[in-house]
């Protein structure tokens, strides 16, 4: 059989229909499951037989989430948690032990930034925070106990993105596991692990789900890699709930469509604010203007759905603009089918200190959308002040 299409994968790929021979993925809503007998249940315990065991960590609905998000980035195999910040987690607590030094970017979700600050430093491990696009401040941080490289990119949310073959090429030399937050491009636009990534993180409570339903993380990559990651996430319990993964199979079956029109949008607006007198600079990959335009052609095969802009007046004026949208949904969530707004130096980058964000480059006056499947003319309306 041929290789089937990526939009094929996202509608077929994962489902194993029970004795009802149902059309649509099944919702498997139990706790538990039951054993022909004490031998099958202590075979299956010992990982000497296949099959369900215990919902916290076998569940044939989020399997099927997980075998399509795999297919999708072509991994070997993915693992699903409760939400992206514990897709994070999970994977760094896996793989990092006290005395080990991580390099990360310091362009990523401010909740990230925080968990890397005050939580995992608490282990001790050593973190160094790195400018995104600067490959050779990657290379010059590597210590003799580093272990782990964690960006996101684009990053949210002003769209940095840095050469994930340069990266990889370091992290392969050095021993190091290259794991990229893949949750602005999704795997219709952008797949790290065929560029040279070891991992893929998603917060699927964005694009993967599509429709602000539901939290959800997950983590795609080699069966070696994800074995101790699972064993963790089956330890200490950040699982993916059957429901929820339900929502995301669904999800799934969209998103190429979705991801063209949120690009498609979200060009069309950023074109429109660099026409606009309150709009002081726009933000936005699919610009030429852009910094990192060319990088990201390179590696991408759209630039996504998240516009960010800097408005005169600073504070006062974003706040002003925020609060005068009718249509546009004011949360700090992305990825809806609803184009929503927030200002990031008081939502999403609010944790951190005023040092941190000046070095992300988040001002009082940055604005952020994350455009969504609406009409892009009632979009550019909402924003004329």
């Amino acid at each position: 059989m041929t290789q089937r299409k990526f939009e094929t994968i996202a509608i077929r790929e994962g489902h194993r229909k029970t004795s009802e021979q149902e059309h649509s993925p099944a919702i498997f809503l139990t706790s538990s499951f039951t054993f022909d007998s004490a031998e099958q249940a202590a075979k299956r315990f010992a990982k000497e037989e296949p099959g369900n065991i215990y919902t916290r960590f076998t569940n044939p609905t989020v399997d099927a989430f997980q075998n399509r998000l795999a297919a999708l980035e072509g991994a070997e195999a993915c693992l699903a948690t409760s939400s992206g910040m514990s897709a994070i987690f999970a994977t760094l607590m896996a793989l990092l032990k006290s005395g080990d030094h991580m390099v990360a970017s310091r362009s990523m979700f401010g909740t990230t930034i925080v968990l890397l600050s005050d939580i995992i430093s608490k282990f001790n491990i050593g973190v160094t925070f790195v400018d995104l696009i600067d490959v050779d401040a990657w290379e010059k941080s590597v210590q003799s106990n580093t272990k782990v490289f964690l960006l996101e990119t684009p990053s949210n949310p002003l769209g940095e993105v840095v050469d994930i073959r340069a990266l990889a090429a370091i992290s392969k030399k050095n021993n190091i596991v290259l794991a990229v937050d893949n949750v602005i491009m999704t795997p219709a636009l952008q797949q790290p692990l065929a560029l040279g990534a070891d991992l893929v993180i998603h917060s699927a409570t964005k694009y993967i789900d599509g429709q602000g339903r539901c939290l959800a993380g997950a983590i795609a990559g080699s069966d070696e890699l994800l074995e101790g990651i699972g064993s963790f996430i089956r330890t200490t319990g950040p699982t993916l709930s059957a429901f929820n993964a339900w929502i995301l199979i669904k999800g799934l079956e969209t998103l190429s469509l979705r991801m063209r029109m949120h690009c498609e949008n979200a060009s069309k607006l950023a074109n429109w604010l660099v026409e606009q007198e309150f709009v002081e600079k726009v933000h936005y990959l699919g610009l030429e203007s852009h910094p990192n335009h060319e990088v990201a052609k390179s590696q991408q095969s759209g630039f996504g759905g998240i516009v960010s802009f800097e408005v005169k007046g600073g504070k006062e004026g974003a706040f002003r603009l925020i609060n005068n949208t009718k249509m546009l949904s004011i949360t700090a969530n992305l990825g809806d089918t609803k184009s929503t707004i927030t200002h990031p130096a008081t939502t999403t980058h609010g944790r951190l200190s005023d040092e941190e964000r000046a070095q992300s480059g988040i001002n009082d006056g940055l604005i952020r959308i994350s455009a969504g499947l609406e009409d892009i003319g009632d979009i550019t309306s909402d924003l004329k002040p």
